[in-house]
């Protein structure tokens, strides 16, 4: 699957969170000052090409589903970003966050005990 844009990003959230919907819809959940229509349209038309969602044809209408959830986008290019960015080390990418002083001692510890928790 190809990587989102960011615009495409921000509209999958969207659909992510209410799980089905029409445009209207979609439209609706996101942020002032929100996007013309026919741009989220757009955006949506481009997502279903690319595989991320399916379409039912209802009336003169289309509803949208996602085919791939949150979690397994995430999965897929953050493996993607440790690959190309950390020489595939998921330890070389904390260790940048927290060079970065973008994660604490405290998230630190908090992520050691969801490891052992998850090792026990």
């Amino acid at each position: 699957m190809e990587k989102l844009t960011h615009q495409e990003e921000e509209v999958m959230l969207v659909i992510w969170n209410k799980r089905r919907g029409i445009i209207k819809d979609f439209l609706e959940g996101l942020p002032e000052p929100r996007p013309p229509y026919t741009t989220v349209a757009s955006v949506v038309k481009n997502l279903d090409r690319k595989g991320y969602l399916s379409s039912e044809k209802i009336g003169n209408t289309y509803l949208y589903t996602p085919r791939i959830s949150q979690n397994e986008y995430k999965k897929k290019f953050l493996s993607g970003i440790v690959k190309s960015y950390f020489s595939d080390s998921y330890k070389e990418m904390v260790t940048f966050f927290a060079h970065e002083k973008k994660l604490s001692e405290e998230d630190l510890r908090q992520i050691i005990e969801i490891i052992e928790r998850e090792n026990s």
